[in-house]
């Protein structure tokens, strides 16, 4: 399934449906136990009725059943035998005995006892009926129905053909003369079974339709919802097609996750425009500058080759250095540009400045050099690329001093700093931001120096991004500019 709506409405119709169904089986547990309860508590009514009539030594054939209908009831005595039962009782269940024919003491009442069975044993009948007589004499009063909560079942029970579900109660009464009769009454659960058929019929009849309109409902919201989502993937493809990098995909105007996604997409575009564009620029200026020391170069050689008396030797080893730097340089920026990290070695920056000023010592102005003392002046990165670095910016320095350059290596908090600056012109404000573009070069920098491509800020300010520093240009005291290097001191 490959339609994100389609799979929001399956799972939500799944989910619903889960919680519909265990919803719907906790409200029938519920209603059942509240119906059999109220069943039971009718059959324990019932049963206590019967139960008090036992008590006060009513004869059982006088005892009052109340409806069989409605409450059958079921009355034996201790050995479990039928004393008495409900009239139209044709069968019954779950009482403990299924007889519904009284046996014979249900002539006599709750104060004999059957002796059917004691016939080879008259003298302790005899006895017993002494026994009775004495308890009777001793203690005329009345008996008592049990406090304890009667005993529930289900059970079935046929009255006049009819048979039916019920809830017994059971109950036990005492007489006066000690005989402990069991009363089950019990109570219908028709009504019971005809609710919970109900409301499950109703839950399985709706349930479908419920399901039908949550799956219609989240497919609509959903679809309306991804609505913008389909017309940034349209306006992507429109514009991978036409490689217009221009165009921007439509944001709603809702602040939500999608708006977010569009803004992000737009910002992306914006990103990857101004990458695309830089890159044109960087080829075209590359081909540029490449083609001036390319074309000097064979152009000499021409004329080398056809008067050899008039070969500029000197003019085309500069051509070739020329040539040979800037492809250097191109190079590093091409590394640099892909994602080249620079390595986690110990570099001493003060070191390397006093290293590499010491290599020019044939620079039209002298440099001086001040390390602080009892500072650490270490960093972590590449030595040849902080190199490449510091020689770039002694390098514009010399071009644009007038009589002093001064290089400063000082710790500043957690930070290394090193400052270059000149006595020179120094940079206006509104362009000490795009001297570190690349192939920038100010009016004044052309004219004084034809060799300069406009790549060496740009070098050094890439490398010091990438080993997590900044490079900055402000006005130094000595009137010009002032190019500081912050590195994270190595811990």
């Amino acid at each position: 399934m490959r339609s994100v709506r389609a799979r929001a409405a399956l799972g939500a119709t799944l989910v619903v449906a889960v919680a519909l169904v265990a919803a719907g089986l906790a409200v029938l547990l519920v209603l059942r136990s509240n119906l059999t309860d109220r069943a039971g508590l009718e059959a324990e009514v019932a049963a206590r009725e019967v139960a008090g009539q036992l008590a006060l030594d009513v004869p059982y054939a006088r005892l009052d059943l109340g409806d069989e209908e409605t409450h059958p009831v079921q009355v034996t005595d201790e050995r479990g035998r039928v004393v008495a039962v409900s009239d139209d009782l044709e069968a019954i269940t779950g009482t403990g005995t299924a007889r519904v024919t009284p046996g014979p003491t249900s002539s006599t009442g709750p104060g004999t006892h059957d002796d059917d069975d004691d016939d080879d044993g008259d003298k302790d009948a005899d006895k017993r009926d002494d026994t009775d007589d004495d308890k009777r004499d001793d203690d005329p009063g009345r008996g008592e129905v049990s406090s304890d909560a009667p005993e529930f079942s289900n059970g079935t029970a046929t009255v006049d053909g009819d048979r039916a579900d019920y809830r017994f109660a059971a109950v036990e009464a005492t007489t006066s003369a000690g005989v402990t009769l069991t009363v089950h009454a019990g109570a219908p659960l028709a009504a019971e079974q005809e609710a919970v058929g109900s409301v499950r019929g109703a839950m399985l009849a709706g349930l479908p339709a419920l399901l039908l309109v949550v799956a219609a409902v989240t497919w609509l919201v959903t679809r309306r919802a991804l609505r913008p989502v389909e017309g940034i993937r349209r306006e992507l493809a429109a514009i991978t097609a036409s490689q217009d990098l221009g165009r921007r995909v439509p944001e709603p105007g809702s602040r939500d996750e999608i708006a977010r996604l569009a803004r992000t997409t737009n910002e992306t575009l914006s990103a990857l425009e101004t990458s695309v564009d830089r890159q044109r620029r960087f080829v075209a200026d590359a081909s540029h500058e490449l083609r001036s020391p390319i074309a000097s170069l064979r152009t000499q050689l021409e004329v080398g080759a056809a008067h050899p008396e008039l070969l500029d030797l000197p003019g085309a080893v500069a051509d070739t250095v020329r040539l040979q730097a800037l492809a250097a340089d191109l190079l590093l920026l091409a590394r640099l540009d892909a994602g080249e990290r620079p390595g986690r070695a110990a570099v001493d920056l003060g070191a390397l400045v006093r290293e590499e000023v010491s290599q020019r010592a044939g620079d039209r102005i002298p440099v001086e050099v001040s390390v602080a003392e009892g500072g650490a002046v270490e960093v972590s990165g590449s030595r040849g690329q902080l190199a490449r670095v510091i020689g770039n910016l002694l390098d514009n320095a010399e071009r644009h001093a007038e009589r002093s350059v001064a290089v400063t290596v000082r710790a500043k908090g957690r930070d290394v700093c090193l400052e270059v600056a000149d006595d020179g012109t120094g940079v206006p404000p509104p362009e000490r931001e795009r001297i570190f573009e690349r192939f920038v070069r100010l009016d004044d920098a052309r004219t004084r120096d034809d060799g300069g491509a406009g790549l060496g800020l740009a070098l050094a300010r890439d490398i010091a991004s990438r080993h997590g520093g900044t490079l900055s240009v402000d006005t130094s005291p000595r009137g010009g500019a002032a190019f500081t290097l912050r590195l994270p001191g190595r811990s």
